[in-house]
Protein backbone atom coordinates (compact mmCIF):
# COMPACT_ATOMS: atom_id res chain seq x y z
CA UNK A 1 0.00 0.00 0.00
CA UNK A 2 2.76 2.41 0.97
CA UNK A 3 4.39 1.94 -2.46
CA UNK A 4 1.40 3.34 -4.33
CA UNK A 5 2.83 6.15 -6.56
CA UNK A 6 0.40 8.83 -5.33
CA UNK A 7 1.02 7.90 -1.68
CA UNK A 8 4.77 8.05 -2.20
CA UNK A 9 4.41 11.45 -3.89
CA UNK A 10 2.38 12.80 -0.99
CA UNK A 11 4.70 11.43 1.69
CA UNK A 12 7.88 12.54 -0.04
CA UNK A 13 6.34 15.90 -0.84
CA UNK A 14 5.37 16.42 2.79
CA UNK A 15 8.88 15.57 3.94
CA UNK A 16 10.42 18.00 1.44
CA UNK A 17 7.96 20.76 2.29
CA UNK A 18 8.62 20.24 6.00
CA UNK A 19 12.37 20.43 5.39
CA UNK A 20 11.95 23.63 3.35
CA UNK A 21 9.79 25.15 6.08
CA UNK A 22 12.29 24.22 8.79
CA UNK A 23 15.10 25.84 6.77
CA UNK A 24 13.04 28.93 6.04
CA UNK A 25 11.78 29.23 9.62
CA UNK A 26 15.35 29.21 10.93
CA UNK A 27 16.22 32.21 8.80
CA UNK A 28 12.79 33.67 9.48
CA UNK A 29 13.67 33.90 13.17
CA UNK A 30 16.95 35.64 12.28
CA UNK A 31 15.12 38.08 10.02
CA UNK A 32 12.56 38.88 12.73
CA UNK A 33 15.36 39.56 15.18
CA UNK A 34 17.92 41.37 13.00
CA UNK A 35 16.29 42.78 9.84
CA UNK A 36 16.99 46.48 9.30
CA UNK A 37 16.60 47.73 5.75
CA UNK A 38 18.43 50.97 6.66
CA UNK A 39 21.53 49.09 7.75
CA UNK A 40 24.45 48.32 5.47
CA UNK A 41 25.97 45.75 7.77
CA UNK A 42 27.31 42.41 6.58
CA UNK A 43 24.53 40.63 8.46
CA UNK A 44 21.84 42.70 6.75
CA UNK A 45 23.34 42.10 3.31
CA UNK A 46 23.48 38.38 4.06
CA UNK A 47 19.83 38.36 5.14
CA UNK A 48 18.78 40.26 2.03
CA UNK A 49 20.50 37.73 -0.22
CA UNK A 50 19.05 34.88 1.80
CA UNK A 51 15.50 36.18 1.59
CA UNK A 52 15.55 35.90 -2.22
CA UNK A 53 16.36 32.21 -1.91
CA UNK A 54 13.79 31.64 0.84
CA UNK A 55 11.08 33.42 -1.13
CA UNK A 56 11.70 31.15 -4.14
CA UNK A 57 11.86 28.03 -1.98
CA UNK A 58 8.61 28.87 -0.22
CA UNK A 59 6.81 29.61 -3.49
CA UNK A 60 7.52 26.05 -4.60
CA UNK A 61 6.82 24.58 -1.16
CA UNK A 62 3.46 26.29 -0.76
CA UNK A 63 2.65 25.67 -4.41
CA UNK A 64 2.97 21.96 -3.69
CA UNK A 65 0.96 22.47 -0.50
CA UNK A 66 -1.94 23.78 -2.58
CA UNK A 67 -1.72 20.91 -5.06
CA UNK A 68 -1.33 18.29 -2.33
CA UNK A 69 -4.87 18.93 -1.08
CA UNK A 70 -6.31 17.82 -4.43
CA UNK A 71 -3.79 15.01 -4.81
CA UNK A 72 -4.78 13.72 -1.37
CA UNK A 73 -8.52 13.62 -2.08
CA UNK A 74 -7.83 12.11 -5.52
CA UNK A 75 -5.67 9.41 -3.90
CA UNK A 76 -8.23 8.70 -1.19
CA UNK A 77 -10.92 8.35 -3.84
CA UNK A 78 -8.74 6.21 -6.11
CA UNK A 79 -7.92 3.80 -3.26
CA UNK A 80 -11.55 3.04 -2.42
CA UNK A 81 -11.58 0.03 -4.78
CA UNK A 82 -9.06 -1.70 -2.51
CA UNK A 83 -11.21 -1.70 0.61
CA UNK A 84 -14.43 -3.56 1.36
CA UNK A 85 -17.33 -1.19 1.99
CA UNK A 86 -15.73 1.94 0.54
CA UNK A 87 -17.50 3.56 -2.40
CA UNK A 88 -15.48 6.78 -2.58
CA UNK A 89 -12.98 8.84 -0.57
CA UNK A 90 -15.47 9.04 2.31
CA UNK A 91 -15.03 5.34 3.08
CA UNK A 92 -11.27 5.39 2.56
CA UNK A 93 -10.83 8.32 4.95
CA UNK A 94 -12.91 6.45 7.51
CA UNK A 95 -10.53 3.46 7.57
CA UNK A 96 -8.68 4.83 10.59
CA UNK A 97 -8.84 7.78 12.96
CA UNK A 98 -6.29 9.84 11.01
CA UNK A 99 -8.15 10.24 7.70
CA UNK A 100 -10.62 13.05 8.39
CA UNK A 101 -8.28 15.06 10.67
CA UNK A 102 -5.72 14.96 7.86
CA UNK A 103 -8.05 16.31 5.19
CA UNK A 104 -9.38 19.04 7.50
CA UNK A 105 -5.84 20.12 8.35
CA UNK A 106 -4.92 20.05 4.67
CA UNK A 107 -7.86 22.36 4.00
CA UNK A 108 -6.71 24.79 6.69
CA UNK A 109 -3.13 24.69 5.40
CA UNK A 110 -4.40 25.28 1.85
CA UNK A 111 -5.95 28.56 2.97
CA UNK A 112 -2.91 29.58 5.03
CA UNK A 113 -0.48 28.74 2.23
CA UNK A 114 -2.54 30.73 -0.26
CA UNK A 115 -2.58 33.75 2.06
CA UNK A 116 1.19 33.56 2.58
CA UNK A 117 1.77 33.51 -1.16
CA UNK A 118 -0.42 36.61 -1.52
CA UNK A 119 1.49 38.48 1.21
CA UNK A 120 4.83 37.37 -0.24
CA UNK A 121 3.95 38.44 -3.78
CA UNK A 122 2.79 41.84 -2.54
CA UNK A 123 5.90 42.33 -0.41
CA UNK A 124 8.21 41.48 -3.30
CA UNK A 125 6.63 44.23 -5.41
CA UNK A 126 7.82 46.96 -3.02
CA UNK A 127 11.39 48.24 -3.11
CA UNK A 128 11.94 48.07 0.68
CA UNK A 129 10.13 44.79 1.52
CA UNK A 130 7.83 46.42 4.12
CA UNK A 131 5.98 43.19 4.92
CA UNK A 132 9.01 40.99 5.39
CA UNK A 133 8.62 40.63 9.17
CA UNK A 134 4.88 40.11 8.78
CA UNK A 135 5.27 37.33 6.26
CA UNK A 136 7.97 35.54 8.23
CA UNK A 137 5.86 35.82 11.36
CA UNK A 138 3.04 34.20 9.39
CA UNK A 139 5.48 31.56 8.16
CA UNK A 140 6.41 30.67 11.73
CA UNK A 141 2.70 30.36 12.52
CA UNK A 142 2.05 28.05 9.55
CA UNK A 143 5.07 25.79 10.04
CA UNK A 144 3.76 23.76 13.04
CA UNK A 145 0.50 23.08 11.19
CA UNK A 146 2.38 21.78 8.14
CA UNK A 147 4.54 19.57 10.38
CA UNK A 148 1.39 18.26 12.07
CA UNK A 149 -0.20 17.61 8.68
CA UNK A 150 2.83 15.60 7.56
CA UNK A 151 2.62 13.57 10.77
CA UNK A 152 -1.12 12.91 10.46
CA UNK A 153 -0.86 12.08 6.76
CA UNK A 154 1.97 9.64 7.39
CA UNK A 155 0.01 8.03 10.23
CA UNK A 156 -3.04 7.73 7.99
CA UNK A 157 -1.27 6.02 5.10
CA UNK A 158 0.88 3.80 7.32
CA UNK A 159 -2.21 2.65 9.22
CA UNK A 160 -4.16 1.55 6.13
CA UNK A 161 -5.02 -2.14 6.38
CA UNK A 162 -6.65 -3.92 3.43
CA UNK A 163 -8.52 -6.37 5.67
CA UNK A 164 -10.47 -3.61 7.44
CA UNK A 165 -14.13 -3.23 6.47
CA UNK A 166 -15.14 0.42 6.30
CA UNK A 167 -18.42 2.29 5.91
CA UNK A 168 -19.69 3.72 2.63
CA UNK A 169 -20.69 7.35 2.21
CA UNK A 170 -24.36 6.32 2.25
CA UNK A 171 -24.06 5.50 5.94
CA UNK A 172 -21.54 8.19 6.88
CA UNK A 173 -23.40 11.22 5.51
CA UNK A 174 -26.89 10.74 6.93
CA UNK A 175 -28.94 12.53 9.55
CA UNK A 176 -28.60 9.51 11.87
CA UNK A 177 -24.82 9.79 12.24
CA UNK A 178 -23.03 11.94 14.79
CA UNK A 179 -21.07 15.01 13.74
CA UNK A 180 -21.22 18.30 11.90
CA UNK A 181 -22.36 16.84 8.57
CA UNK A 182 -25.42 15.21 10.13
CA UNK A 183 -26.48 18.60 11.48
CA UNK A 184 -25.95 20.19 8.06
CA UNK A 185 -28.06 17.51 6.39
CA UNK A 186 -30.93 18.16 8.79
CA UNK A 187 -30.96 21.92 8.18
CA UNK A 188 -34.21 23.09 6.52
CA UNK A 189 -33.51 23.72 2.86
CA UNK A 190 -35.01 27.21 2.57
CA UNK A 191 -32.75 28.86 5.20
CA UNK A 192 -29.72 27.15 3.63
CA UNK A 193 -30.65 28.45 0.17
CA UNK A 194 -31.25 31.96 1.50
CA UNK A 195 -27.92 31.90 3.35
CA UNK A 196 -26.03 30.65 0.29
CA UNK A 197 -27.44 32.95 -2.36
CA UNK A 198 -27.70 35.83 0.11
CA UNK A 199 -24.03 35.58 1.06
CA UNK A 200 -23.13 35.29 -2.63
CA UNK A 201 -25.09 38.47 -3.39
CA UNK A 202 -23.57 40.16 -0.32
CA UNK A 203 -20.08 39.36 -1.62
CA UNK A 204 -20.80 40.73 -5.09
CA UNK A 205 -22.32 43.92 -3.66
CA UNK A 206 -19.31 44.63 -1.47
CA UNK A 207 -16.98 43.62 -4.29
CA UNK A 208 -18.66 46.19 -6.52
CA UNK A 209 -18.44 48.81 -3.78
CA UNK A 210 -14.75 48.02 -3.28
CA UNK A 211 -14.02 48.42 -6.98
CA UNK A 212 -16.24 51.50 -7.46
CA UNK A 213 -14.95 53.33 -4.38
CA UNK A 214 -11.34 52.61 -5.25
CA UNK A 215 -10.50 50.18 -2.51
CA UNK A 216 -12.85 51.08 0.31
CA UNK A 217 -14.46 48.45 2.55
CA UNK A 218 -11.81 45.78 2.07
CA UNK A 219 -12.54 44.22 5.44
CA UNK A 220 -16.24 43.92 4.66
CA UNK A 221 -15.54 42.27 1.33
CA UNK A 222 -13.17 39.81 2.99
CA UNK A 223 -15.79 39.04 5.67
CA UNK A 224 -18.45 38.54 2.98
CA UNK A 225 -16.10 36.23 1.08
CA UNK A 226 -15.51 34.12 4.19
CA UNK A 227 -19.27 33.87 4.75
CA UNK A 228 -19.76 32.79 1.14
CA UNK A 229 -17.11 30.10 1.50
CA UNK A 230 -18.81 28.66 4.59
CA UNK A 231 -22.31 29.00 3.12
CA UNK A 232 -21.14 27.31 -0.10
CA UNK A 233 -19.76 24.34 1.81
CA UNK A 234 -22.99 23.95 3.79
CA UNK A 235 -25.21 24.39 0.71
CA UNK A 236 -23.16 21.90 -1.29
CA UNK A 237 -23.56 19.16 1.32
CA UNK A 238 -27.14 20.12 2.16
CA UNK A 239 -28.76 20.24 -1.28
CA UNK A 240 -26.55 21.17 -4.26
CA UNK A 241 -24.85 17.78 -4.52
CA UNK A 242 -28.23 16.05 -4.61
CA UNK A 243 -28.86 17.38 -8.11
CA UNK A 244 -25.64 15.86 -9.44
CA UNK A 245 -26.39 12.50 -7.84
CA UNK A 246 -30.10 12.70 -8.76
CA UNK A 247 -30.80 10.98 -5.45
CA UNK A 248 -32.60 12.99 -2.74
CA UNK A 249 -30.80 11.27 0.16
CA UNK A 250 -27.17 11.16 -1.03
CA UNK A 251 -25.18 13.97 0.62
CA UNK A 252 -21.61 12.78 0.07
CA UNK A 253 -19.14 15.58 -0.82
CA UNK A 254 -16.69 13.13 -2.43
CA UNK A 255 -18.62 11.08 -4.98
CA UNK A 256 -18.79 14.12 -7.29
CA UNK A 257 -15.04 13.68 -7.78
CA UNK A 258 -15.61 10.45 -9.71
CA UNK A 259 -15.85 9.84 -13.45
CA UNK A 260 -19.56 8.94 -13.46
CA UNK A 261 -20.26 12.50 -12.37
CA UNK A 262 -17.82 13.95 -14.92
CA UNK A 263 -15.39 14.94 -12.15
CA UNK A 264 -17.58 17.99 -11.50
CA UNK A 265 -16.37 18.08 -7.89
CA UNK A 266 -12.95 19.34 -8.92
CA UNK A 267 -14.12 22.60 -10.55
CA UNK A 268 -16.46 23.13 -7.60
CA UNK A 269 -13.67 22.61 -5.08
CA UNK A 270 -11.15 24.68 -7.02
CA UNK A 271 -13.41 27.67 -7.57
CA UNK A 272 -14.72 27.90 -4.00
CA UNK A 273 -11.24 27.50 -2.49
CA UNK A 274 -9.65 29.99 -4.89
CA UNK A 275 -12.48 32.41 -4.14
CA UNK A 276 -11.95 32.02 -0.40
CA UNK A 277 -8.17 32.55 -0.57
CA UNK A 278 -8.53 35.60 -2.84
CA UNK A 279 -11.29 37.14 -0.75
CA UNK A 280 -9.47 36.57 2.54
CA UNK A 281 -6.30 37.94 0.96
CA UNK A 282 -7.99 41.31 0.45
CA UNK A 283 -8.62 41.57 4.19
CA UNK A 284 -5.14 40.35 5.12
CA UNK A 285 -3.57 43.11 3.00
CA UNK A 286 -5.94 45.84 4.15
CA UNK A 287 -3.89 47.00 7.21
CA UNK A 288 -0.89 47.73 4.97
CA UNK A 289 -2.54 50.07 2.44
CA UNK A 290 -0.99 53.18 3.98
CA UNK A 291 2.60 51.94 3.90
CA UNK A 292 4.44 54.39 1.67
CA UNK A 293 6.06 51.87 -0.66
CA UNK A 294 2.76 49.99 -1.07
CA UNK A 295 0.36 52.89 -1.70
CA UNK A 296 0.51 52.51 -5.48
CA UNK A 297 0.90 48.72 -5.47
CA UNK A 298 -1.81 47.74 -3.00
CA UNK A 299 -4.90 49.00 -4.91
CA UNK A 300 -3.83 47.06 -8.00
CA UNK A 301 -3.16 43.85 -6.04
CA UNK A 302 -6.38 44.06 -4.04
CA UNK A 303 -8.50 44.78 -7.11
CA UNK A 304 -7.08 41.74 -8.86
CA UNK A 305 -7.88 39.64 -5.82
CA UNK A 306 -11.44 40.99 -5.72
CA UNK A 307 -11.91 40.23 -9.42
CA UNK A 308 -10.52 36.72 -8.95
CA UNK A 309 -12.73 36.03 -5.94
CA UNK A 310 -15.86 37.26 -7.75
CA UNK A 311 -15.04 35.25 -10.88
CA UNK A 312 -14.41 32.08 -8.84
CA UNK A 313 -17.62 32.42 -6.84
CA UNK A 314 -19.55 33.18 -10.01
CA UNK A 315 -18.19 30.01 -11.61
CA UNK A 316 -19.08 27.99 -8.52
CA UNK A 317 -22.62 29.36 -8.64
CA UNK A 318 -22.84 28.74 -12.38
CA UNK A 319 -21.79 25.08 -12.06
CA UNK A 320 -24.28 24.62 -9.22
CA UNK A 321 -27.10 26.20 -11.25
CA UNK A 322 -26.28 24.06 -14.30
CA UNK A 323 -26.42 20.98 -12.11
CA UNK A 324 -29.85 21.98 -10.87
CA UNK A 325 -31.21 22.86 -14.32
CA UNK A 326 -30.05 19.76 -16.15
CA UNK A 327 -30.65 17.27 -13.35
CA UNK A 328 -33.47 14.77 -13.55
CA UNK A 329 -34.05 15.32 -9.85
CA UNK A 330 -36.79 17.84 -9.10
CA UNK A 331 -37.33 19.01 -5.54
Amino acid sequence: MIFHPAILALLMGSVLVSFMLAYSSYYGVRILRSWDIQSGSELQLSLERRTYLISTVMNYAFGFQLLSFFLFIYTADHLHTLFVGAMCAAGTLNLNRWGYPTILLKLANFLLAGLWLIVNTTDNRAYDYPLIKKKYGLLLLITPFVFLEALLQGSYFLSLKPDVITSCCGTLFTSETQGVTSKIITFPRLPVEISFWGSMAFTFVWGGIFLYRNGKSGYLFSFASALTFLASAVAFISYICLYFYEIPTHHCPFCVLQREYDYVGYPLYITVLAGAVSGLGVGVLEPFREIKSLREIMPFVQKRLVFLALICYALFGAVAICGMIFSNLKM
